[in-house]
């Protein structure tokens, strides 16, 4: 019954790191001459990468770690029995909230206490289908898969990895937009208090909560940039141009 205060906490934290991985990934797709180098300091033959590579990494790490807290947390909590289909009623009933959603007429639910079934099946696969596969192939592409693997590479090319990657990015997008778009639409007080505030009621704290974590991804967004990250990136090895 009810969300736990470590849900909003490591939905904060997903969506801080969301869009700087984001971003930073878009910037490694897009820039043509990096701002500046990052070499590591271990290794015989440390690979030079750049600094945006090395934080995008760097968020992909944090991400995973705290997608792990969060898969244990919602095992042992019994929290998995909101985002993890029972039956297969759930596809018809998905159907019938689709048809709902798609006429303005909202489906009658109580997200407090459980999710209406397209929900379930969104969050099912964005969490057990869509994050693996971006963790996936974001090792295969990263400086982190054994060069030494000649066979595993044959099986898992680099080419398959790119392949998957950037579609996976564009699904979080549009997930990210189209929740974003629900939320706020279908009763935005009560939603923001459901995941912001702790609290199954319609007030305005959940909404300063979700406008304070605003403003830190924000300063996170503009503080993602050279002058910064350098200093931070220096610490696990070597800055250059």
């Amino acid at each position: 019954m009810g969300l736990p205060a470590w849900l909003g906490w490591q939905h904060f934290f997903n969506v801080f790191l969301m869009v700087l991985i984001i971003r930073s990934g878009w910037q490694v797709r897009t820039q043509r001459k990096p701002p500046a180098s990052w070499t590591p300091r271990r290794g015989k033959n440390p690979k030079k990468i750049s600094i945006t590579l090395w934080l995008h990494q760097s968020l992909d790490l944090l991400w995973l770690v705290n997608g792990g807290i969060f898969i244990v947390l919602l095992a042992v909590t019994g929290q998995w029995m909101r985002v993890v289909p029972t039956s297969w009623d759930v596809f018809p009933n998905a159907l019938s909230a689709g048809l709902q959603y798609l006429s303005l007429d909202w489906p009658t639910e109580n997200g407090w206490v459980n999710y209406n079934s397209l929900q379930v099946l969104a969050y099912f696969v964005t969490i057990f289908i869509a994050a693996p596969l971006a963790a996936l192939s974001g090792y295969r592409m990263s400086n982190l898969w054994p060069a030494k693997a000649k066979g595993l590479s044959k099986v898992y090319p680099v080419e398959v990895a790119r392949a998957i990657h950037f579609p996976v990015m564009l699904y979080f997008v549009g997930f990210i937009i189209v929740h974003v778009a629900l939320v706020l639409s279908t009763g935005a007080l009560r939603n923001l208090n459901h995941m912001y505030g702790g609290q199954d009621a319609v007030n305005w704290f959940g909404f300063w909560m979700f406008f304070a974590s605003l403003l830190v991804i924000a300063g996170g967004w503009f503080a993602a940039r050279p002058l910064v990250l350098a200093p931070i990136a220096s610490l696990f090895g070597k800055v250059g141009r």
